[in-house]
């Protein structure tokens, strides 16, 4: 159902830190110009951690209504509780979502039948696309290729986003799930070698700030054209490494800082990007013609 570069969008703030939907229009009808492939509201890199529920809630609403089915959305309505995750997600779908994205619930470290059981109530509430989304390096919880092969079978559940950083994993996951599920990279640096070996794309970060290259990349991938693909990424390799320099999305929120498309605004615990970073990241969006 979904493919290339869907962007894990950021949640653009004021100085004060709410919400600044005018920046917000301001970068949906970027991507809608870059043709990006999907739109993520509200995932990791979209601050859904200290977004307040109602906050949540009317992000993925306000970017339903502004897309205006111009693209896909897909809402970050995963949550270490699986009674939230399922209001979020029939949400959602009540909002005109296209999908969800589930994060594996975290904090809690539940084991694999844990997670079939919160994967499989989730799929039972709400008839809804909806894409696992295995990020251990977070969440402290990983999600076995055995458990993905169980949900894969499950209604609803469509694609997974592996961001495990182990494209064998991800390889893995093609060779067993590939005919019931999608596989998306959920790292930028990863997203050509996952399609090599069968994924349909990458949820990323990256293309908030280069959308345009983002998707050309990805489409020639996709079309097999490894040899475009490759040349586009290789002016784009030092941003998928230098936009964690420190924890996502504090340096992709100051690179569109950087570009005059969005204020300084960030949630604490995070903060703005350290001043020993701002030049690495200035010269990674010069190298990829962003500035």
């Amino acid at each position: 159902m979904f493919q290339g570069s869907m962007v894990a969008l950021v949640t653009p703030m004021q100085k004060d830190g709410s919400v600044d939907y005018t920046a917000m229009d301001r970068l949906l009808e970027m991507h809608i110009e870059a043709k990006t492939d999907a739109i993520v509201a509200v995932g990791t890199t979209g601050e859904s951690a200290t977004l307040t529920e109602k906050e949540h809630c009317d992000v993925i609403r306000y970017v339903v209504n502004g897309v205006r089915g111009r693209v896909p959305v897909i809402a970050g309505t995963g949550s270490n509780s699986t009674a939230e995750a399922i209001q979020f997600t029939a949400f959602a779908k009540e909002a005109g979502a296209d999908a969800c994205l589930l994060v594996t619930p975290y904090y809690n470290k539940p084991t694999q039948e844990g997670l079939i059981q919160h994967y499989t109530a989730i799929s039972n509430a709400v008839a809804i696309p909806q894409i696992l989304y295995n990020v251990p390096g977070r969440t402290a919880c990983d999600m076995s290729t055995d458990t993905v092969d169980v949900l894969s079978r499950m209604p609803h559940i469509i694609g997974i986003k592996d961001a495990t950083g182990d494209v064998s994993r991800a390889q893995d996951i093609v060779s067993r799930c590939g005919e019931r599920l999608d596989v998306f990279s959920g790292d930028d640096a990863l997203a050509l070698d996952v399609i090599k070996v069968g994924g349909k794309g990458v949820i990323s970060v990256t293309a908030n700030v280069v959308p345009a290259q983002m998707r050309a990349m990805l489409a020639a991938a996709l079309a097999g054209d490894f040899a475009v693909a490759k040349a586009i990424n290789s002016n784009l390799e030092s941003l998928h490494h230098d936009l964690f320099l420190e924890a996502n999305p504090i340096p992709v929120k100051w690179a569109l800082l950087e570009m005059g498309l969005i204020s300084s605004g960030i949630r604490l615990p995070l903060t703005e990007l350290s001043p020993p970073f701002h030049e690495p990241v200035r010269q990674a969006l010069q190298k990829a013609n962003a500035i």
